[in-house]
């Protein structure tokens, strides 16, 4: 009796981990679609290639909404999809990239599953990675949750497909006004036009052997109605305004010069024109997932400043960004405060390679900036006593007053760039194009309106008393207002007129090239 007990102890004890660890095993797959992406990769061999985790993880968080049963085989939806993708075209995205596989089994129906997706993502969130090509900095760094804002509208859109391929687009109105353009001009034969020489200065009534093709590239475009009598090769005011027209057009000083600038601008080839249009949508479904309805907007190339109010924009003006060896960063803040007749302490950079050089040259350099020297700590010190040949850990900073080159107000954001927006003397450079004179920061014409915009009844005059004693002031906004700063080469209004902005920093060819590729 007793050897009998012990065998069932026996028994019991040799069952007793094998219950135990049925216990913590997975549930197996509910059915076969369940199977099969878990061994997506093995189970379907033609999927693996690019096949990434993160798909991977979509997918499986796809078809878990959709109860892991087939989404394609129903009625219509195949179809429906089949004839959104062409739509793709419009949004300068190529169909040919989210190509459907063959056949109706379950790697069928994952394989399109992943170009719908894929489809979605792109239309949403861009088809190239932003960051590795024209990367924002951002002062929020939370990260939002793209695989569920992707999901709410794949899921339900398999019941209807265009619409889910339409809530996917940008609502953004730079980006609707633009496709309604690249839509339009897609379709149409490229236009041709001939190159304009390099040349002197062309000013009008100037003689030129060039004015004959200048009149025949003007007129390709339509700047021109018919082709103008050109007597002895004479620039004449009629091709001077149709000029002005042009350099409107490409956001260039209207002044009817034909220089450098201008040359080059006419000499961009109609294949060109068209991909920056397409390059373009690509760069607003970037900007859409920055630009809030109530914010400051400032388009690097252009140089201007947009100033929204609940979507709308409500106010503009002209700025200048940096050159290209010195160029304005992307970034996304708040703006938080102003600084009242500002000081201006020279950053590192401009002291060395432009402030130094200068007073090495010249001793009275410094009194005649109002220019003070400084240790690092902040405490004057004697100008005499600096070795200028190896000047060691000094600042310089220049007093306020209306020579400094902050003028009287500076608009500031956190940001690990030391820029901000501000006041300056340099008044006359608002009317050139492009305007890339700064170091980096962004001056503002009419920076007194902006200001306005950005603060209270109350807070304006408050501002204005301190503006007049004339002494430094930090002043803190009661409601600090979202600031983006990004690029763009083209954009269109909702009439279809397009304006192109120069490409200051050479940051188109990469685009083009980048999303001409095929997947």
């Amino acid at each position: 009796m007793i050897k009998k007990h012990a065998c069932y102890l026996s028994i019991a004890l040799l069952v007793a981990p094998l219950v135990a660890w049925a216990d913590v095993l997975p549930d197996p797959p509910a059915n076969p679609l369940q199977q099969t992406l878990l061994q997506l990769p093995q189970a379907c061999p033609t999927l693996a290639p690019g096949l990434t985790p993160q798909t991977q993880a979509l997918l499986q968080a796809f078809y878990e909404g959709q109860n892991y049963q087939p989404v394609w085989a129903q009625e219509g939806r195949l179809a429906a999809l089949q004839a959104a993708l062409p739509q793709l075209a419009d949004d300068g995205l190529d169909p040919l990239n989210y190509r459907l596989p063959q056949g109706q089994d379950l790697c069928a129906d994952i394989g399109t599953s992943r170009q719908y997706l894929q489809a979605l993502q792109d239309l949403r969130f861009g088809r190239l990675a932003q960051n590795r090509f024209e990367p924002v900095w951002h002062a929020n760094t939370e990260e939002p949750d793209r695989q569920a804002e992707l999901l709410a509208i794949a899921g339900p859109g398999v019941q209807n497909v265009a619409g889910a391929f339409e809530l996917a687009r940008p609502a953004l109105a730079q980006y609707q006004d633009l496709r309604r353009v690249y839509a339009r001009e897609r379709q149409q034969p490229l236009p041709q036009w001939q190159s304009i020489p390099d040349g002197p200065l062309l000013r009008p009534g100037m003689q030129d052997a060039r004015v004959p093709a200048l009149a025949r590239r003007l007129a390709s475009e339509g700047y021109l109605s018919g082709q103008p009598q050109i007597a002895n090769n004479t620039y004449s005011n009629e091709l001077a305004s149709a000029v002005k027209s042009f350099q409107l057009d490409h956001s260039l000083q209207a002044d009817g010069v034909i220089g450098p600038g201008t040359v080059k601008e006419l000499n961009v080839s109609p294949a060109t024109r068209r991909e920056q249009l397409r390059i373009n949508l690509e760069r607003f479904r970037w900007m859409a997932r920055d630009f809030e309805p109530t914010s400051l907007l400032v388009n690097v190339p252009a140089a201007q400043l947009t100033v929204y109010q609940n979507g709308q924009p409500v106010w503009q003006t002209r700025t200048q960004v940096g050159r290209a060896d010195r160029q304005t960063p992307l970034l996304k803040s708040r703006v938080t405060r102003l600084t009242l007749n500002p000081t201006w302490t020279i950053p590192p950079t401009i002291f060395k390679e432009d402030k130094l050089p200068q007073i090495r040259r010249d001793p009275s350099f410094l009194s005649k900036h109002d220019l003070q020297v400084l240790d690092s700590s902040g405490q004057p010190l004697a100008v005499q006593s600096i070795d200028w040949d190896r000047p060691g850990n000094i600042l310089l900073r220049q007093g306020a007053g209306p020579r400094n080159p902050l003028g009287r107000i500076v608009i500031r954001f956190p940001n690990p760039f030391s820029v901000y927006l501000h006041d300056t003397p340099s008044q006359a450079l608002f009317s050139k194009g492009p305007r890339a004179f700064s170091s980096g920061c962004v001056r503002v014409e009419s920076v007194f309106q902006l200001r306005d915009l950005l603060v209270t009844p109350a807070e304006k005059a408050r501002t204005e008393e301190l503006l007049a004693t004339g002494r430094t002031t930090e002043f803190r906004l009661s409601n600090p207002v979202p600031i983006l700063m990004t690029y763009w080469t083209a954009h269109a209004d909702k009439n279809g007129k397009v304006v192109y902005s120069p490409d200051i920093y050479n940051r188109d060819p990469a685009l083009i090239s980048a999303l001409s590729a095929k997947r």
